[in-house]
């Protein structure tokens, strides 16, 4: 009997092995590819009106430039905490340096036309980091949600008050703002949750979202569309807008832009409908022809700042995977065999032992 359980206990680990070594190269290979079409598509944006930003930076200083950049970077990592706030509050904690990366790097898939590339990427990438995939999944929708409903509340605060543009034409979105706010709470969220993961087929989530990190991440939330806020008014008051209102109505106006955009599905990164929004509120504002520069500077520094961001997570990432990569190099050649042991332990963690087939 012990002959014939051990030869397939002993093979087990190794067919599984492989299979995941096969599935984790396979991810890797689509992870750069979707890198590489989103790179693609981030340079056909900007060559397809290089034009017009080059006309629009040379209307700008420097300054300006590097300030509404430096803006749209610390709005883009206030967003990511937003979202790792909601990932620890379902039972996956990350360090704030593999929760940058993750995010850095799967938001290129929102040049990607389609929604659904950055959601694919960040939970494959999380799946790295041992968080199972519905809990990816949830963080994330909270995240989109929350960045939405936020900015439409941010809209209706400032913009009925500041822009006749926006009552008349964007009117129908304001009331949304406080039903989806309303639907932020926990117990409405932990029941649409439950319900997406039982239509997938994918186990309910074991940590429903507390209202105090629901909380958190909506501060969070909230000081990034702050944050886009003061973007959008370096660039407006570079071009000659003014008055003590115009940091509120820049604030609104890309707010309500985001929103447009994140509602045409097929555009990626929402290209066009934002920009269109963010015109139409700003024209009575700014002088003729200036918001259609605002709208195109605040896309490129944002695309910049998306790419920045990647690219920092991606040398953040080097050092410290090839050391481990050395590290267990070495482990390797000094202890093969205890370290093929482990690995075999490790991977049929729970599987019970079977009798060999004759």
């Amino acid at each position: 009997m012990g002959t014939g359980v051990f030869p397939a206990w002993g093979r087990m680990p190794v067919a599984y092995a492989g299979r995941v070594k096969t599935k984790v190269a396979a991810m890797r290979i689509l992870r750069v590819l979707l890198v590489l079409l989103a790179l693609g598509f981030c340079a056909y944006s900007v060559a397809s009106q290089w034009d017009d930003t080059t006309k629009a930076f040379r209307e700008m200083s420097w300054a300006t430039l590097a300030g509404s950049l430096a803006a749209g970077l610390a709005g883009l990592f206030a967003w990511m905490l937003g979202w790792r706030t909601f990932l620890g509050g379902l039972g996956s904690p990350l360090p704030l340096r593999v929760a940058f990366r993750i995010s850095a790097i799967s938001q290129l898939g929102k040049y990607v036309p389609g929604k659904v590339w950055a959601l694919v990427t960040q939970i494959e990438m999380a799946r790295e980091h041992e968080v199972p995939a519905e809990r990816s999944f949830g963080s994330t929708l909270l995240a989109v949600a929350t960045s939405t409903a936020c900015g439409l509340a941010v809209a209706s605060v400032t913009l009925p008050l500041t822009s006749a543009a926006a009552r008349e034409r964007y009117w129908w979105l304001f009331p949304l703002a406080p039903v989806m706010l309303a639907a932020l709470h926990p117990r409405v969220v932990t029941w649409c949750l439950g319900t997406l993961l039982r239509l997938v087929r994918r186990p309910p989530l074991e940590h429903p979202v507390s209202l105090g990190v629901t909380l958190r991440a909506v501060g969070w939330t909230v000081l990034g569309w702050a944050l886009f806020g003061v973007h959008t008014w370096l660039l407006c008051a570079a071009v000659g807008g003014d008055g003590a209102g115009l940091p509120f109505l820049a604030t609104g106006a890309y707010a309500l832009a985001f929103v447009a955009g994140f509602l045409v599905f097929i555009a990626p990164g929402g290209i066009g409908a934002r920009e269109a929004a963010l015109t139409v509120v700003l024209t009575p504002v700014l002088p003729a022809g200036a918001p259609v520069v605002v709208a195109i500077a605040s896309r490129v520094l944002l695309t910049g700042a998306d790419l920045a961001g990647a690219g920092a997570a991606l040398l953040m990432a080097r050092g410290p995977r090839a050391a481990k990569a050395a590290a267990e190099g070495d482990t390797t050649g000094n202890d093969r065999h205890s370290g093929n042991e482990r690995s075999a332990r490790t991977l049929v963690r729970g599987t019970q032992p079977t009798k060999e087939r004759p």
